[in-house]
């Protein structure tokens, strides 16, 4: 299966209070452990967000396409970048996301017809920002953003989505705040 690999870090990390993406993690940063988890399960990576942030990680970086657009404008600049079927698309701030369960998560897609393989966690949550898009599904990002849609699940909602159940959430918590980022670094095995 061809399969690309993205990492968002478009965002302006408001409730952090400093860009997340270049938070310490075990000697690199959270984006070049989420980028190098994805490009582990993927054979490549491509980050989508501000170049000139980021260029000092040694990491492809491409600019957004929709400044401004959040994640859904990250998403269609991913789908509009990709010269794969599928692609997994990944938030930067997904600090427990491991190779192994992305592609888990690339195998369900492999056998899925949906749209978008996305997992949901033990509450029912769909989890967009860690999900595995058919580049098919540009048209309808791009027509949600033309309408002024900015919500990932609105945009959902208009596609065939295989739901991939999670037993755990810990490789989906989002790190936003300084005391998510606690949890996350206490939480981390000496082994991972």
């Amino acid at each position: 299966m061809k399969c690309a690999g993205f990492v968002l870090a478009g965002g302006s990390s408001s409730r952090m209070g400093r860009d997340k993406a270049l938070l310490p993690l075990a000697g690199a940063t959270l984006l070049e452990h989420v980028a190098g988890q994805v490009r582990q399960a993927t054979g490549s990576v491509v980050v989508i967000g501000p170049p000139e942030r980021y260029a000092a990680l040694g990491l492809r970086v491409v600019p957004d396409l929709v400044p401004g657009g959040g994640p859904l404008g990250g998403i269609f600049t991913a789908l509009t970048r990709s010269p794969a079927e599928w692609n997994l698309i990944v938030a930067c701030d997904l600090a427990g996301i491991r190779a192994r369960f992305l592609r888990d998560l690339l195998e369900a897609a492999r056998d899925s017809r949906a749209d978008c393989v996305a997992p949901v966690d033990p509450e029912g949550f769909l989890q967009p920002l860690c999900a595995v898009w058919r580049r098919a599904c540009l048209p309808v990002v791009a027509q949600a953003l033309r309408q002024g849609q900015r919500k990932v699940l609105a945009v959902l909602a208009r596609l065939s989505v295989a739901p991939y159940p999670v037993a755990g959430t810990a490789w989906l918590v989002n790190v936003n705040t300084p005391e998510d980022w606690a949890v996350a670094q206490t939480s981390r095995k000496p082994h991972e």
